[in-house]
Formats: C-alpha cells, sequence, structure tokens
C-alpha cells in the first residue's frame, strides 16, 4: 500500500487509494466518489501525517527490511546471488511502474531475460491489498512486456516472475511478533502482567469483500493463533480491527470500540499488538498510539512495537525467500483460487498470469 513520505504527497496518495475498487470497493460511482472523497479528507489526512513526523515512515523501513534480507540471502543462497532489493507501493512513491521500469533499466527483461520475485509484505492475503498489487504488477508487465509492448503473446526474453502472496504463520513472524509482546507484557508489575488483555490489531476490510470469500480474516486470525501459543496462551486475547472508513459495514469488532468498551468495564491494562502491518505507519503512529491509547488516558494502555527493523524478523523475510527459491514454485495452491464470489476479469487475467491457466480454480 505504501504512504506519502511527506505532506505535500499525501493528496496523490488519497486519490490513488480511494481510485482502487479492490481496496474501497464503490461500485459504478467510483469515478466520481473516489476523487470527491480523497478531496474532502486530504486536509484532515495531511494532518495525521504532520502530527507523525510529517510523512510515513513505511519506505524508509521497506527499504532497510529489502535490503539486509538480500545481505542475508546472499549468504545463505549463494547459487542465486547477487539479490537486489526493488521496492514498489500501490499508492505511493515508488509505485509499480517506476519499479518494473528501473528493472528494465536495470537490464531485465526486455529480451534479456531474468528471475524476479513479487514478495508481498502483506504476511496475509487479502484480495483488496496483496491481490489488488499483483493486479497492478500484471497490469504493468502486460503494458511495458507484454503483447501490448511486443506484439507478441509471449516474447522471448521477459522477466521470469513467481511470488510469495502469505506467509500468515511463519515461524520467524510468530516470533518477531512475540518478542515484542514479550517485551511490552515486562514493563507491567508482575501482579498485574498475566491479566493484561492483548488486543491483535488488524486493518479492517468491508463486510462486502469479506461476504465475497475474502481469505484475509481467517488468515489473520491464524497468525493470532500462532502467536499465542508461541505465548503459551499466557493472557486473555481478542483479534479486533481499525481504520474503518465510511458509513457501510466493516468487519469488527473496531480496536477503538473495543477499548473504550474494556475500559468502561474495568479492564485498564492493555495491550495493542499490529498483527498485520509488518512497519510503522499513520495507522500505527496516529491511529493506535494518538488517537486509541492518547485519548484513552489510562497508563495501562500500550502498545507493542512493529516489527521495523527487528533482526529476527528480517530473518523470516531471507529464510522465506530463500525458501520460496528453492522450492520452483511460481505461488501458493492458496493464489490459484478465486474468490467464490469474485465476478472481476482483471482478478482473473492477473490470477491465470502468475498461478497459471492448470493452477487457476
Amino acid at each position: 500500500m505504501g504512504g506519502p513520505s511527506t505532506t505535500d504527497e499525501v493528496g496523490d496518495f488519497l486519490s490513488r487509494l480511494f481510485a482502487d475498487g479492490d481496496l474501497i470497493p464503490l461500485g459504478r460511482l467510483q469515478g466520481y466518489l473516489g476523487p470527491l472523497i480523497s478531496r474532502r479528507r486530504t486536509p484532515k489526512i495531511k494532518g495525521q501525517y504532520a502530527a507523525i513526523g510529517g510523512g510515513s515512515p513505511i519506505r524508509k523501513w521497506s527499504e532497510l527490511q529489502s535490503a539486509e534480507m538480500c545481505t542475508i540471502l546472499d549468504e545463505i543462497s549463494p547459487e542465486t546471488a547477487p539479490h537486489l532489493p526493488y521496492v514498489a507501493f500501490r499508492y505511493a512513491n515508488p509505485l509499480t511502474e517506476e519499479m518494473y521500469t528501473k528493472l528494465l533499466d536495470d537490464g531485465f527483461g526486455g529480451g534479456k531475460g531474468g528471475r524476479a520475485v513479487a514478495f508481498t509484505q502483506y504476511p496475509q492475503y487479502s484480495c483488496s491489498t496483496t491481490g489488488s498489487s499483483l493486479n497492478e504488477l500484471w497490469k504493468w508487465r502486460t503494458r511495458l512486456e507484454g503483447k501490448r509492448a511486443t506484439s507478441e503473446d509471449e516474447a522471448d526474453g521477459t522477466i521470469e516472475w513467481s511470488v510469495i502472496d502469505r506467509w500468515p504463520v511463519h515461524p520467524g513472524l510468530v516470533e518477531a511478533i512475540a518478542r515484542n509482546v514479550e517485551a511490552q507484557l515486562t514493563t507491567y508489575p508482575e501482579e498485574r502482567r498475566k491479566s493484561v488483555v492483548l488486543l491483535f490489531s488488524a486493518h479492517s476490510l468491508p463486510m462486502s469483500v469479506v461476504n465475497r470469500g475474502d481469505p484475509y480474516p481467517a488468515e489473520v486470525a491464524a497468525t493470532v493463533h500462532a502467536v499465542m501459543q508461541r505465548l503459551e496462551f499466557s493472557n486473555p486475547y481478542r483479534l479486533v480491527w481499525q481504520s474503518q472508513v465510511g458509513p457501510s459495514a466493516w468487519l469488527g469488532a473496531q480496536t477503538s470500540t473495543t477499548v473504550e468498551e474494556y475500559v468502561k468495564k474495568g479492564q485498564t491494562d492493555l495491550v495493542l499488538i499490529p498483527v498485520a502491518f509488518t512497519s510503522d505507519h499513520i495507522e500505527t503512529l496516529y491511529e493506535l498510539d494518538q488517537e486509541v491509547i492518547g485519548e484513552a488516558g489510562h497508563e495501562g494502555i500500550k502498545r507493542a512495537e512493529s516489527l521495523n527493523g527487528s533482526p529476527v524478523f528480517i530473518r523470516a523475510l531471507a529464510d522465506i525467500a530463500h525458501e520460496h527459491l528453492q522450492s520452483g514454485i511460481r505461488c501458493s495452491t492458496q493464489m490459484g483460487l478465486r474468490c467464490p464470489g469474485c465476478k472481476s476479469e482483471r482478478c482473473l487475467e492477473s490470477k491465470r498470469f502468475f498461478a497459471g491457466h492448470d493452477a487457476l480454480r
């Protein structure tokens, strides 16, 4: 998804975000309502980015994580080295088009071949996030290397793509999250520690997407369960959802409402845990830290650190990539399965490209 690195980029970021029907489905009115909503929200969102330092740190963290991952990959997988990191975001710079153009400029594709792995940084798959990003990658591959660019259905020397499309219960991811939870729990007096409620918070989805059969809620729940197994179910916990936009129904319970209700019940020792984000950005630094925690006004309501530069997490990224390169597979088995309610031709064509015709269901 990405995020604006400066407040001047907020308008363009929101315009792209609300234009994406995979993320925020507005139906036939997308072209009208998207720009209208983005213009109205821009001043408010600019203020929020100003409050967290003038922009999102997600690009900084993504570039650090990918570079460190490739350094480890060069060591553990010399047979596929050198490994070069390219970062692409769906709505913020560097965009997918820019990344793909840079690949071509650097000597990949364009008749020269080469191997590339699209490694989603959403651990849990959703059609609105990873799916939308892969649709965008497929679009630019078609424009820059497909028939539209070469006049051939499959030109020789194009980039060979494979996809790491989900990794919700990878042991390294689970360990990195669990360690951050344990570190935050140690800040409570020992006599209160076991009664602290753990609230795993993930970005919500419109119920229209959930009811279409999107796998995201189940995969986020799988991550939560794996982390709690690692913690030996030391504390009571719940999975909650944040960042609802607009009046339509979204997956709940909402993070902010959950915190308010627990405070009313007298439960004021709570740890919020970002479970679907791999680095800090506005949803953690502003929505959780300043709105949910700041407005609650209780010293016992805290947040576990985001993964950011965690060596355990970065090693997990390298292990996931190494396993993928060694496997020889194009994508997961799940990638070939469409949502039961999916009607998107773009999704169908994207899956045909990445998963292959034979794997599509």
